[in-house]
Formats: C-alpha cells, structure tokens, sequence
C-alpha cells in the first residue's frame, strides 16, 4: 500500500476529483464541487487523505472554538477502509478540540468511533430549511 499523507490545507485540493471520486465511491450527497470547496473552507478544521496523490479519505469539523463542535463528512475510500486512515484523521481534528463537546452522526462503522472515545447519545433531531443544497445568497 501507498504512504498515506494528511493535508489540513485546502489549497491543493482537486474539488472536481473530490467529487469525482465520492460519486463512484458512493458518498456524494449531491453537493457540487464549489459547494464541496465551500462546505469544507467555512469548516473548523478539515482533513484530506492522499495515497499517490489521489484522494482517499475525508473529515472536517464545524465548532465554535470554545464549547461545541460537530464531526462531519468522515470518508475513506473503499479499496483504503480499515487501514486507520479515518481514525488518524480523527485524531488530528479531535486534537484540535480541547474542551469542546463533540458530536457526530453516524449510521456506519461506529466500533470506529467507540474506540476514538465516543458514546452514543440517544437523542438527535434534524431539519432541512427549504430545499436540500439551495441556498440563497
């Protein structure tokens, strides 16, 4: 397997092969890639996973900065799942979070983030104002 490298910079990030790549490995939710590129720079902190230049795997957090945040759009591509790669990209964003309350949604894997510390709260409520993924500016 390819050396993993973690990018907290956004600079580089190819948003079309972001997209791209989320598509085939089914976890686009419909965003296009400007709304990716915008989702991920109005983040806390992001982090983006390379194998061979190529994006394998994605978490970002939306927080406060004092007392909240919320773990979001944590993704590693197929052919990469159970190496660490979403673990080490947890760990870099929680270590960014002293003292803040943590929170995350998830329907998927979550022995992964049992071990990272995190217990199930029975309780989470949502909405979508409008319509999904339109916004007004």
């Amino acid at each position: 397997m390819p050396e993993i490298v973690y990018k907290t910079n956004l600079d580089s990030v190819d948003w079309t092969e972001m997209k791209t790549t989320l598509c085939r490995d089914a976890f686009d939710n419909g965003r296009t890639p400007e709304q990716l590129k915008t989702s991920f720079e109005n983040s806390y902190a992001a982090c983006v996973a390379y194998a061979n230049n190529r994006i394998v795997g994605t978490a970002r957090v939306l927080s406060d900065g004092v007392c909240n945040a919320y773990i979001v759009d944590v993704w590693t591509l197929s052919a990469y799942r159970r190496q660490g790669i979403a673990t080490a990209m947890m760990q870099n964003l929680l270590s960014r979070l002293k003292g803040q309350h943590v929170y995350l949604f998830t329907d998927d894997v979550p022995q992964l983030y049992a071990k990272l510390g995190f217990v199930e709260q029975p309780v989470g409520m949502g909405q979508v104002i409008g319509t999904w993924l339109v916004n007004e500016a």
